[in-house]
């Protein structure tokens, strides 16, 4: 993918599902773009329900492989929010290594019993190593950075403090939706509150809706 300045992009990842995808990945023939390497799709995502981790893990180590074979000429990497990787790249490379972190895998693992506690230990002290080696690293908001600080200690402590870079939000406009939303423009509410989240139980959503039921409607 070009751009203006002529900076070229290529993007690895273990996986990508042209049916269930974003548009701008696909050609006019509705298939994966020339700029999207797949390696590591052959690998499962689980074994009966169990260790999602390290087959998450797994699958990002060998795209990080296939990267650092396969490519000449980089000049930086983004890493997008599984850390394992970068072991890799700091070790067999000396490319700039940008890490966007979503949340803290080890704050979305249950620990309900000694085995899984014991599981999670060897993942947990990776993703906090790891997740140092970053030469510059970037959280998706304000509460995702002041998460981050009290889950890495140890890194905040030594200097390295997220910088928030906010998800982008497409520009082209839908001509159907704008349609809908001039029609209807004057019968709506005076008064909205736009929701945008993964639907998950700390994003508080039911306190939300509770709280502008009464002068906002969600959409």
């Amino acid at each position: 993918m070009d751009f203006l300045w002529t900076v070229q992009v290529v993007l690895y990842t273990g996986y990508h599902n042209a049916t269930r995808c974003f548009e701008e990945t696909l050609d006019r023939g509705r298939r994966r773009v020339s700029w999207i390497k797949v390696h590591g799709a052959w690998m499962p995502r689980q074994i009966s329900g169990h260790f999602h981790a390290p087959f998450a893990y797994a699958r990002a180590l060998w795209t990080a492989a296939a990267l650092l074979l396969l490519e000449r000429d980089i000049d930086a990497i983004i890493v997008d929010q599984v850390s394992a990787p970068l072991v890799l790249l700091r070790l067999f490379s000396s490319i700039k290594i940008v890490f966007y972190c979503h949340y803290p895998d080890m704050l979305l693992a249950k620990r309900d019993s000694w085995s899984r506690r014991l599981y999670r230990s060897p993942l947990d002290l990776l993703e906090q190593l790891t997740t140092g080696m970053a030469h510059k690293i970037l959280v998706n908001s304000e509460y995702t950075r002041k998460t981050f600080a009290r889950t890495f200690k140890p890194l905040y402590r030594i200097g390295l403090h997220p910088a928030i870079l906010y998800p982008a939000v497409g520009r082209q406009s839908t001509p159907s939706l704008e349609k809908r939303t001039t029609s209807n423009r004057s019968a709506m509410p005076s008064k909205y509150e736009i929701c945008l989240s993964k639907h998950e139980d700390r994003e508080y959503i039911a306190f939300s809706c509770a709280r502008h039921a009464n002068n906002t409607q969600i959409i």
